[in-house]
């Protein structure tokens, strides 16, 4: 097993699979990216639970591999030339996990499934993000309408964007990729946690929650949505 010894956050979160990569995460939208990637590609991983309620995020071992304080972080031990990588960022990952396995970033449509990734990480993850602040948290307590209004509107626009990309095509890119694992876990949580379907228009598109529906059915998909599981 490579040793990780150096690397602080292990001390807090010890291994405990020799040479499986070590995921830090939560079962946030974000964070299942992670571990839907890792199951759907086959790899071992640990996964260990940051646990936002007790502020894991913000621990000295945690900002040692994250400097940021976000969900999810990985270390593989097995990284490039055989040496640990430390790495976090969801798409980062992705896209690591995709080319260190060769699966679900294929060359054929390579750049195609890349513009779709990142229309979630620019586009559908912060705006969802702040709509569900506004419509479902402490924001909502807020007396002015227009903060929820520009987040509601431009959430009901990208779902029209990816309904109409949807039409014709099981997928986003054609082929089920890792845009699929970055989108689709932010619809679920639009629709189902932060109950926004009603004021985004859900019933009105086509192909989007028929896409939801594919890709919650898939066993790998199932199984990354309970990772790490709370104690």
């Amino acid at each position: 097993m490579t040793d990780l010894s150096a690397f602080p956050i292990t001390r807090r979160w010890p291994p405990r699979t020799p040479g499986a990569i070590q995921l830090y995460s939560m079962t946030t939208p974000n964070g299942v990216k992670a571990s839907i990637a890792l199951e759907e590609m086959g790899l071992p991983y640990d996964a260990h639970l940051v646990d936002f309620t007790t502020n894991d995020q913000m621990s000295p071992e945690f900002l040692s591999l994250n400097p940021n304080n976000k969900i999810p972080a990985i270390i593989d031990p097995n990284g490039p030339g055989g040496q640990p990588l430390p790495l976090f960022e969801s798409g980062a990952i992705l896209i690591y996990l995709a080319e260190k396995t060769g699966q679900l970033l294929p060359n054929t449509n390579r750049f195609e499934v890349l513009q779709w990734l990142m229309f979630q990480m620019g586009g559908i993850g912060p705006m969802f993000g702040q709509l569900g602040y506004f419509h479902a948290f402490a924001g909502k307590e807020i007396d002015d309408p227009r903060p929820k209004e520009r987040y509601r509107a431009e959430a009901e626009r990208l779902l029209k964007v990816l309904d109409g990309a949807l039409a014709g095509r099981d997928w986003v890119a054609g082929s089920y990729s890792i845009a699929d694992i970055a989108i689709a876990p932010w619809l679920r949580t639009l629709h189902d946690f932060y109950q926004a379907g009603d004021i985004t228009g859900w019933d009105t598109l086509k192909n989007v929650p028929g896409y939801l529906d594919r890709f919650l059915a898939r066993p790998a998909v199932q199984r990354g949505l309970t990772q790490p599981p709370r104690d």
